[in-house]
C-alpha cells in the first residue's frame, strides 16, 4: 500500500498540480485524529510520514517536567534522563506507538484525505476559471426548476438563474439551451456557485459583440444599453468610420443579425441608435422612433427639454412613458417632452 500511496501522490503532483508535500501534511494531521478516535487515548501524538518509504509512524510526546499533572502528556526529568541523560526541562521527549494494526486504518485515512483534495482543487480550478469571466456570455441548457430558481448546466459546473434575475414571463423548458451573463461567482464549500442573469444589459452587450462582427473587431462602438428585460431595449452605437453604418451594421442584412438576437431575448424588441457626441443630436436619436422639433440642453442642471409635432407625443413618451424613460437612460439626460401645440400655448402666455 505504500508505494503504491507514494506513486499515487506523485501522479497527482504531475496531474492535477496538488503539491505531495502539501497531501502529506493533511494525510499526518487526519491520521492524528483517526489514532486518537480509533485508540481512544488523549495523549499528544504525532505522526510522521516517510516521503520516500511511504511508512507511517506514530510517536507520543511528552514534555519534560519537574512535577507531572498529567502523565499523558507530562514526564518527569529524572524518568526522561534514564532513557537519554541529555535531556532538560521544557524539553519533549518522543517514543513510537505505532500499533499493529494502524496500516489499515491508516491506508483507510489517506484515500479519503486524497479523495477529498482531488475535490477541493477541481473546485478551486473550476472557480478560478468562472471568476475570470464574470460579464461574461454563458450557453447553458436547463436542467431543472426549483423554487422559481433555475439551475443550468454549463459543462464543468452549474449556474443558477434566480427569479430577480429571470426575464418576466419567460419560460425554462427542460434540456433548453439559452444563454446567460455571469453576475458573480461564490466560492461556497460545495464548490462554485455561479450566479447568471437574463435581464442584465450585459447580456444585450454581448450578444451584440457575437452577432456583430464591426463590433467585435472595433469598428463599430456600443456606446450604451438601457434595457427593460423581456419589454423593450435600446442601444446606441458609433463607428470613427465614415465608411460604415453603425446602425446598419447591427441590423444586419435584412434585419438578420438584430432578429438573432431578439429571438435569444423571447421577442424583446430593441431600439438601434446612432450615438452622437453632440446631446442635442443623441437625445434626438435617443427618442427613435419618434421624430424630434427640436431640443434645448440645459448641462448644469442635465435636463433636457424636447419638442415633438403633436401627432408624435404618444410614439415620443411610449406606452407607460418606456420609449422617454429608455432614451433618459441611454443618454444620462433627463427629458422633459411636450408637443408642439404646449410649447405654442406656453409662448403666448409669456
Amino acid at each position: 500500500m505504500n508505494v503504491e500511496l507514494i506513486e499515487a501522490l506523485n501522479a497527482l503532483e504531475k496531474e492535477k498540480g496538488i503539491k505531495a508535500d502539501i497531501l502529506i501534511e493533511a494525510i499526518e494531521a487526519a491520521l492524528i485524529s483517526a489514532y486518537k478516535k480509533n485508540f481512544g487515548t488523549l495523549q499528544n501524538v504525532r505522526v510522521h510520514f516517510d516521503r520516500g518509504t511511504g511508512d507511517i509512524k506514530v510517536f507520543s510526546r511528552k514534555d519534560v517536567v519537574d512535577t507531572v499533572t498529567d502523565p499523558r502528556t507530562d514526564m518527569a526529568l529524572e524518568d526522561a534522563r534514564k532513557m537519554d541523560p541529555r535531556y532538560e526541562l521544557d524539553d519533549v521527549v518522543e517514543t513510537e506507538v505505532t500499533p499493529k494494526d494502524f496500516g489499515r486504518i491508516a491506508a483507510q485515512t489517506a484515500k479519503q484525505v486524497v479523495v477529498q483534495r482531488i475535490r477541493e482543487a477541481e473546485r478551486d480550478l473550476i472557480f478560478d476559471e468562472f471568476s475570470n469571466r464574470e460579464g461574461d456570455i454563458l450557453t447553458g441548457i436547463v436542467q431543472r426548476v426549483e423554487n422559481k430558481a433555475v439551475y443550468i448546466d454549463l459543462g464543468k459546473a452549474e449556474a443558477i438563474l434566480s427569479q430577480n434575475e429571470q426575464i418576466p414571463g419567460e419560460q425554462y423548458a427542460n434540456q433548453e439551451r439559452i444563454k446567460t451573463y455571469i453576475i458573480d461567482v461564490k466560492k461556497t464549500t460545495k464548490g462554485p456557485q455561479i450566479l447568471v442573469s437574463r435581464t442584465h444589459p450585459g447580456l444585450l452587450k454581448r450578444l451584440f459583440e457575437l452577432e456583430v462582427p464591426e463590433i467585435h473587431d472595433g469598428t463599430v462602438e456600443l456606446k450604451s444599453v438601457a434595457r427593460e428585460a423581456g419589454a423593450r431595449s435600446k442601444i446606441a452605437v458609433y463607428s470613427k468610420n465614415e465608411n460604415v453604418d453603425p446602425v446598419g451594421s447591427c441590423v444586419g442584412p435584412k434585419g438578420l443579425r438584430v432578429q438573432t438576437i431578439v429571438n435569444e431575448l423571447k421577442g424583446e424588441k430593441i431600439d438601434i441608435v446612432k450615438w452622437n457626441p453632440d446631446p442635442v443630436k443623441y437625445i434626438a436619436n435617443a427618442l427613435s422612433p419618434a421624430k424630434v422639433v427640436s431640443v434645448d440642453i440645459f448641462p448644469d442642471e442635465k435636463v433636457a427639454k424636447v419638442v415633438v409635432p403633436d401627432y408624435q407625443l404618444s410614439l415620443a413618451i411610449g406606452k407607460e412613458g418606456q420609449n422617454a424613460r429608455l432614451a433618459a437612460k441611454l443618454t444620462g439626460w433627463k427629458i422633459d417632452i411636450k408637443n408642439e401645440s404646449q410649447t405654442q400655448s406656453s409662448d403666448q402666455e409669456e
